[in-house]
Parts: structure tokens; sequence; C-alpha cells
């Protein structure tokens, strides 16, 4: 019988908090395994709108502490990974019937005023009849403003937060189900489950529930605890269209529901537009864009763009739930809106400890993963101390070991020194590989020296080099997973085309190896 993996924690959960934290605690050398019933990222971190930001529509519900604490993550955040993230200006219309001018301008100020700024320019008042923006826009639309927040790569965030982690000692199983647990007065006994059907034992000093919209059924049906918190999940989904405008801003609408949708460009000749905010009561493993969505979201864009678009335009869309915190008893009619995006974390120490981790946004994954880090370390005598603010994830360090403005201000000019050093191969393809891989470009291309050592061309651009170095160092063991969540070369490659039939086949075959 194989013995069991013995740790410190042992984390239930492979999105960005789970992935997060078990960097930050094996960076204090803590050991750490985290397992996954599915792929990382593959449900909520992977389903949002791909932002880096402060929110500031939560300055209508006052979370002024919330805005704050993600406007200071999001420059530690885009210095930590300048190759998968990048600051991003935003233009917002000025609609009759929204607030009066001077009352955005002041938000606006605020917003640009609650948190330090090194790297992103203030707002400002614009002219949608001369600037480049207003050019896409209905003509009603005369004035508006631009301020700034950031676009992030959110599934390859998560695979470079579980980089880190295995780097530093933690062990990462992917499609790997946490299936029962029991609880000693030390320690937790836990039996996982594998797609191969087969048990992995573990025996871990702490358990840390990061398990996202799964969190507060894993609590009660296989923890069997209690936390005094609920989870209100709502769903958001988004839409992609052939692109409807040709400039790098992005657009933020604000519905007369006082729902805000963003149309953000994608992909290159993409538009993103979302999300929705909708209460959700199914299946957690199955959420999907329903029609009224898809309906809401082309209405929203009609209203401002020239450019009408139908739901037939959609080349794709995606949905994911996020569990949204709330106390036991608080008001379930509330807007799904309204309610937090802020975290709360919940420990029991009646026994050996058991961490929950409730609701949380991509832009403050790394202060949560902080927070709990440093809850839990005395636990473990461990003196090392938080250590990830200033700390580059995998792939960041384009200008040195340590966090600094020049890799963000002049990312483009690392692109095209890259595209230099690797000629032999189209510039638009070094180009893909430096904004998804950083530095790490080298490991990807090492001991290659020509287009023929990228071996066959799986699909268009998509070569088997990519892919070997996608199984080895990045868990990707399925079509999904290397055409959608490593890379979008989904986006690109018509359904049950002959590449994806070719990428199925290359993955067996290595499996095989």
């Amino acid at each position: 019988m194989q013995q069991p993996l013995h740790c410190d924690i042992l984390i239930v959960g492979g999105g960005i908090n789970g992935a997060g934290i078990a960097r930050d605690a094996a960076g204090r050398g803590l050991s750490v395994v985290l397992c996954e019933k599915d792929d990382l990222a593959s449900h909520t971190s992977s389903a949002s709108t791909k932002l880096i930001h402060g929110g500031l529509r939560y300055l209508e519900n006052y979370e002024f502490s919330l805005v704050r604490k993600a406007l200071i993550e999001r420059e530690i955040l885009l210095r930590s990974a300048p190759h998968i993230m990048h600051p991003l200006r935003f233009v917002m219309p000025h609609d009759k019937g929204q607030r009066p001018a001077w009352m955005i301008r002041a938000g606006l100020f605020l917003y640009d005023h609650l948190a330090k700024r090194e790297l992103l320019p203030g707002s400002r008042g614009i002219n949608l009849r001369t600037h480049t923006a207003g050019s896409p826009l209905k003509e009603e639309f005369s004035k508006g403003f631009v301020y700034s927040d950031g676009w992030v790569n959110d599934a390859r965030l998560v695979i470079l937060n579980a980089i880190a982690a295995a780097e530093q000692g933690a062990r990462i199983l992917t499609r790997t189900a946490c299936v029962a647990v029991t609880r000693h007065a030390d320690k937790w006994q836990a039996t996982l489950r594998n797609r191969d059907n087969e048990e992995i034992q573990v025996e871990a000093k702490l358990l840390i529930n990061a398990a996202g919209p799964w969190a507060a059924s894993f609590l009660h049906d296989t923890v069997h605890g209690r936390s005094g918190k609920k989870l209100r999940l709502i769903k958001g989904s988004h839409i992609v269209v052939r692109k409807l405008f040709d400039h790098p801003y992005a657009y933020i609408f604000q519905h007369p529901d006082g729902r805000i949708v963003f149309a953000i460009p994608y992909e290159q000749d993409f538009t993103l537009i979302g999300t929705t905010d909708i209460d959700y009561h199914g299946d957690t493993d199955r959420v999907s864009i329903d029609a009224s969505e898809i309906s809401y979201l082309c209405e929203l864009s009609n209203h401002y763009f020239r450019q009408a678009i139908s739901p037939s335009d959609v080349v794709w869309s995606y949905s994911g739930v996020r569990p949204l915190v709330e106390d036991v008893g608080d008001d379930d009619n509330e807007k799904a809106s309204a309610v937090t995006r802020d975290y709360k974390l919940a420990l029991d120490t009646d026994a050996a400890p058991v961490l929950t981790i409730f609701g949380g946004k991509i832009t403050t994954f790394r202060k949560l993963a902080e927070e709990a880090v440093d809850l839990i370390a005395p636990m473990f005598d461990n003196r090392h101390g938080a250590w990830t603010a200033k700390a580059i994830l995998p792939g960041g360090n384009i200008y040195g070991a340590r966090t600094n403005n020049k890799a963000v201000l002049e990312f483009d000019e690392y692109v095209h020194e890259l595209q230099q050093e690797y000629a032999w191969l189209p510039a638009a393809l070094v180009e893909r590989y430096a904004r998804a891989y950083g530095t790490r470009i080298k490991l990807l291309l090492e001991n290659r020296a020509n287009i023929a050592d990228m071996g066959e061309e799986i699909a268009s651009g998509l070569y088997a080099a990519e892919v070997e170095y996608l199984k080895q160092y990045e868990w990707a063991t399925s079509t999904e997973d290397i055409l959608w969540r490593r890379t979008k070369l989904g986006l690109h490659l018509a359904h049950g085309s002959e590449s994806r039939r070719k990428l199925h086949h290359w993955l067996d075959e290595l499996t095989k190896q």
C-alpha cells in the first residue's frame, strides 16, 4: 500500500485563491499539497472579465476599504507579472439619465487618490467627438471620461502561482478530488481520488478549504463544519464578438438598471463584452450562458456602439459562478451587484484547524493569501513573514529579480528584443510567447534554433514544442487546457476542426511516452 503524503497544509481548490495561498505558504517554508478536482483555473478563475481593478462601481456602495485595498494590489500585481498583465485605459461615455458629470468626476477623483499611483495615469474628461475612442460610439455620446485600470490573463495568473508554489516544494495535484477527510485532534487524514480512480492518502496538520463556489458545500458535506457564513452564488457571463473598434481603449457602460458592463479589446481580433450578475441555483459544474443574458449584453452594446450586434454574431461565450460571502440571516433579496466582493477568512480550531476562504476577487488574491498564511503561520511556529508584495511571478523577471516599474512601462521594448533574438520565428508568435511566458520563453525554446526544431505545427501557431512545454511544466493534459486556459488559440480554430483532433492525438501520444 502506498505511503500517505505528509504535509503541513492540504489545500482543496486550484483556483486563484488556492494557488495563491500555496505559493505564499511554500515560500515561507511550509510543506503544501494542493488538490484540484479539475484543471487549474477551470471554473470561476478563468471566467472573469480579465481585469485587475479597484472596482470603481464599489464606491457606490461605500466600500472604500475594499476599493483602496484593490487599488494598492493593482500596482503590486502589475509589477509582479508584466507579461500577463498590462495597464488599460477605460472610456466611460456620459449617458443622459446617469449621474451628473460633476458627480462622476468626483468619484473618479476619489478613485485616483484612494491609493498611491506610480504606473497608471489619472482620469480626465474627454470630448468623444474628437477622441479616438469616440468614433465607434453613436453620435449622441459627445462627452465622457477616461481613467486607468489593468488587464490580466486570469487563467495564466493561476498557473503562474501554481508554478511558483511547485518550484518552492508544493505538490500540485490536478484532476484529483478530495473525497473524504477525517479530523483528529492534531491532524487531518484525507483521501484524494484522481481521474484514474487511484486513491492518495494525505496526512496534514491543517486543512484549507479554497473550493470557491463549492466552499460552503465542502465545509458542510465533507468537513462537517460550520462557519456562520453563507455563499451567494452569482453567475457572470460574457460574450465575444468580432472586434467592434480598432484602438487600445476599453469601455465601461452603465445600464439604467445600475449594472456595469465592459467592452474590452480581446485577442487582437475580438471584443469581449460582460458581465451579467444573476443569482445562480444550478449545478456549479455545468454553468453556461443563457439566451436572455446574450440578448441583454447585445442590447447594451447596441445602445452605445454604431455597429449593432445580435446573438448570431457571438463567436464564443463563457460563464462563471462567483461565490459572494454573506452572513447567515442577510437579506437574499439584495441586488447581486450590491453584494460585497470582499473576502472572509473563517478559522476553526476546535480540533485540527481548518481555514475556509469565502469570497474574494482576482485583484485581491495576493493580499488574501498573505492574510491567510499570516493567520496560520503561528500554528507552525513559522516566523518567515510576508514576502510576496515585491516578489515576481514566474516569467516576470524581465529587468531583475525584484519588481520594478520598468518591466511594466517598457514591456513592448522587451517584446522587440525577443523578436530580434528569435528572428527565425514569426514576430507575432514571439509576441504571443512573450505575453504568455515572459522570460520562460527561454525554457520553451531551449535547444531550438530554427523552425524545424519546433516540431510539427499541430494547429495554426501551435507547435509541438509548446504542447510539450505545457504538458511538462503547466499540468496541461487536454485540448481544453491548452486551447482555452493556457492559450486562447481555441478562439481562432473552428469547432471540430482537424487541428483539435490532431492536438488530442498528440496529447495521447505524449502521455504514452
